[in-house]
């Protein structure tokens, strides 16, 4: 079969048996990543993206309650309503919230900060259910797979191989997908139906412009550009456009609806007693990037001061004291991280990496296992190879090394280095 005939048979495949209505729009719009694998991806994908961003906030779990019965509550009138929706806060600065496939929901405590009261909330809460109830995440999926099984089909057809494998290769397309910056409709579509859902929940609409105008202050205040808000700023563009729209929807439903700004600040009061701890723990991660660990430990220890019980904090000390050769103060840091905060990988592996050096490899075997089980890094995996090298263990080492050869960079040539070692000829 020519090229051209084998991608347009694939092309006409897909639009055929994929067709489905969109649950919140009502549109007619190509799918083919079914509602199950949708929730897998999510729930795959969110425990690692939660520790890739500092974990869940636990200072005060009340907070977190406090943001899933307002999620749960808009969730509930959205087009979607029976997705296994969950809501958390992480302990992250950056005023950002994200979903994931499957109703997978964050909002940083940095964009907690920011907000006024639980109608905001509700605004940022029912602008991610959009994006999950109405599959935009899985809509960039789609397109990249049918993308690349027109590059795929091309070389099919060249080399004589089957269809099967560039299924394969769409299959295996990364969590960077979901991610990536949403289209300008994507964005003014969840805008539209969160105010529709926050409206139905009894919450005043005009919450969602005011929520607009914030990003837009926040962007120009960043210089429209990069490095703290550029998660945000990527994947959330601001736009006048945005706050215009929202307005113009909110006078249209009218006046009305509760702000419940007193219960907001309550949950929120926490977060706002520990704000300078939270300033001097991020001068005390630039100071550390900058290479002025003197000054970063004096910052960390001032923030450790303020709010003892923050898992985040002790973690970072662990790590400057680890760069400083000081292992038995990191140690200290790292167990008292992980004693904390049970759930977040920083202490698992920082301790993990402590007890290698310490040639404790049972210990640390277990600590850098239980780490990559939260978040599987390159540098657990590669220590974990040298491990079971170091107990006999020659297929297990050459799983790890091979792993951590895949994700590049000096550690992964270190690996390929072991692996070409181990595989040959004796």
């Amino acid at each position: 079969m020519r090229p051209t005939i084998l991608i347009l048979t694939l092309l006409t495949t897909f639009y055929l048996t994929g067709c489905s209505v969109n649950p919140v729009t009502g549109k007619n719009e190509l799918s083919f990543i079914s509602a199950s694998r949708e929730v897998d991806i999510g729930k795959k994908n969110y425990v690692p993206y939660q520790q890739q961003q500092g974990g869940r906030y636990s200072v005060d779990p009340d907070v977190n309650r406090y943001v899933a019965d307002v999620g749960n509550t808009l969730a509930r009138l959205s087009g979607r309503p029976n997705l296994p929706y969950e809501f958390v806060v992480l302990n992250n600065g950056v005023p950002n919230a994200w979903a994931l496939p499957g109703g997978k929901i964050a909002i940083n405590r940095g964009l907690l900060m920011e907000l006024e009261d639980e109608a905001q909330l509700a605004a940022v809460l029912g602008h991610e259910i959009v994006h999950a109830a109405g599959k935009h995440s899985v809509q960039k999926m789609q397109q990249s797979i049918l993308l690349g099984i027109g590059v795929q089909a091309t070389a099919i057809a060249a080399q004589g191989t089957e269809y099967g494998r560039a299924a394969a290769a769409g299959a295996g397309l990364g969590a960077g997908l979901w991610s990536a910056r949403y289209g300008r409709e994507q964005e003014l579509e969840s805008d539209a139906y969160g105010i529709d859902y926050m409206v139905k929940a009894g919450y005043d609409p005009m919450a969602a412009v005011e929520l607009q105008e914030t990003f837009l202050r926040l962007s120009k205040k960043n210089g429209g550009g990069s490095n703290w808000l550029q998660g945000l700023f990527a994947s959330h563009p601001p736009s006048q456009e945005r706050v215009n729209k929202n307005r113009a929807k909110a006078q249209a439903i009218g006046p009305g609806g509760v702000r419940n700004r007193e219960a907001f600040q309550q949950a929120i009061a926490q977060m706002k007693k520990d704000k300078k701890a939270y300033e001097d723990h991020q001068s005390a991660m630039k100071a550390a990037a900058e290479g002025n660990n003197k000054k970063a430990l004096t910052l960390i220890d001032s923030a450790i001061k303020r709010q003892p019980e923050d898992a985040l904090f002790h973690s970072t000390k662990g790590q400057i004291l680890l760069a400083e050769k000081q292992d038995s103060g990191a140690a200290k840091a790292f167990t008292k991280a992980r004693t904390l905060d049970p759930d977040y990988y920083m202490g698992h592996l920082g301790l993990g990496l402590i007890q290698k050096k310490q040639k404790r490899h049972s210990q640390a075997k277990q600590s850098l296992i239980t780490s990559t089980k939260l978040l599987p890094t390159q540098v657990a995996i590669y220590h974990l190879g040298e491990i079971e090298l170091g107990q006999g263990n020659k297929q297990a080492a050459i799983q790890h090394f091979s792993t951590a050869a895949q994700q590049g960079g000096p550690l992964g040539e270190q690996a390929s280095a072991r692996l070409q070692s181990l595989q040959s000829p004796q």
